[in-house]
């Protein structure tokens, strides 16, 4: 649904919002009155805790960003869905009661949130989109720049595939869960990459995004296709990679077809490392939530300045044209670029990488 292109190839670093000098603005200070002083309340709904990102990353990141936006006065009050889209709906609900000053919401089922989105805003409580383009009457929104990241899969698994690759190579297609808007998108610019190169030969949406329920379809595609037959797979996140490669080992697949993923979770750079999966995508995790600190904060605070240079682009959710956005770029992460990703933000060390069963793949590739 985004009405915005960004010209980038798919192999540029990262962008960073603080080399832009965005994460650092600070609006006129006489450009608004402000409506909260730094005394304020960030409501922070996440979705799931199978993918590991939104425990390590997210929540701590925007915590701490918050805290130093207003002279630790701020706070954040936290859930975590469960992928329970009725549970959301009740901490949301909360949030709501308890009057927090603004919401940031990562969306179980960015439909169904619809209806509370509305509640906030007839309660004066702007809610911003956090990573999922949540339906209603949302403020703003801040996520990656989500077709980029499918076409980075695609091309990735393409250039795997190198020679291989033809209309006659069969992949399969690893899809993200069907009430996360994101995964269409992931899937959009895949299929822009990857239509008329192979033959995808089985797809699937996979509920909830779960490890467990793409091995399961990753069985049903090997007992269909026959694993030999198998050249590649698109995942569309890590955890569900390790899914996939469950069912390939469980029958009894030795030399694997190369794999996408996406969210650079540890476990998945160690299998990058260990050559079980070929890629992930890189998500500059400090930047999104970063900048959704930033944003919340400028927003109850009245700094319009602020705010509307952290939202320079305009997307459209099926219920809201024009909403204010931030976009953050990717980048692809394979065994010759975790030097200059995970390790060179600061994601990871390479101790925490290279553990000793790892160790001779890492000297292998130079990780040291």
């Amino acid at each position: 649904m985004r009405r915005i292109v960004l010209s980038v190839a798919a192999s540029a670093a990262t962008l960073s919002l603080a080399g832009c000098g965005v994460l650092n603005a600070t609006g006129d200070s006489t450009s608004a009155s402000p409506a909260k002083g730094d005394d304020i309340t960030v409501g922070l709904l996440l979705p799931e805790t199978t993918n590991t990102r939104y425990d390590k990353f997210d929540y701590p990141i925007i915590k701490s960003k918050v805290a130093d936006l207003t002279g630790k006065q701020g706070k954040v009050a936290y859930a975590n869905a469960n992928a329970d889209s009725a549970k959301q709906a009740g901490q949301m609900q909360k949030m709501i009661d308890d009057k927090v000053d603004v919401i940031l919401l990562d969306a179980v089922d960015s439909h169904a949130i619809a209806g509370e989105v509305q509640k906030a805003k007839d309660a004066g409580i702007p809610v911003i989109a956090y990573d999922r383009l949540a339906e209603g009457p949302i403020t703003a929104y801040v996520s990656f720049d989500n077709e980029l990241v499918g076409e980075v899969q695609g091309r990735s698994l393409l250039d795997a595939l190198g020679s291989n690759a033809g209309t006659a190579t069969k992949i399969v297609m690893m899809n993200g869960s069907p009430t996360d808007p994101n995964a269409k998108q992931f899937k959009q610019g895949a299929l822009s990459e990857l239509n008329g190169k192979v033959t995808i030969a089985a797809s699937y949406d996979t509920t909830d995004w779960k490890p467990e329920n793409a091995q399961a379809n990753m069985a049903r595609a090997i007992s269909q296709l026959g694993a030999g037959n198998i050249a590649g797979v698109y995942s569309a996140n890590d955890g569900m990679a390790g899914g996939v490669i469950k069912a390939l080992k469980a029958a009894g697949v030795t030399s694997l077809p190369p794999i996408t993923g996406q969210d650079a979770e540890l476990d998945a750079v160690q299998r990058v490392v260990a050559g079980e999966q070929y890629m992930s995508v890189y998500k500059s995790y400090p930047d999104e939530a970063e900048a959704a600190a930033q944003m919340a904060v400028s927003k109850v605070q009245g700094k319009d300045i602020q705010f509307d240079a952290l939202t320079e682009d305009k997307v459209d959710s099926p219920t809201t044209k024009d909403i204010p956005s931030k976009l953050v770029q990717v980048s692809a992460l394979t065994r010759k670029t975790i030097k200059d990703t995970v390790i060179a933000d600061g994601i990871y060390t390479v101790g925490e990488i290279c553990t000793p069963k790892f160790k001779a793949e890492c000297n292998a590739i130079g990780l040291k």
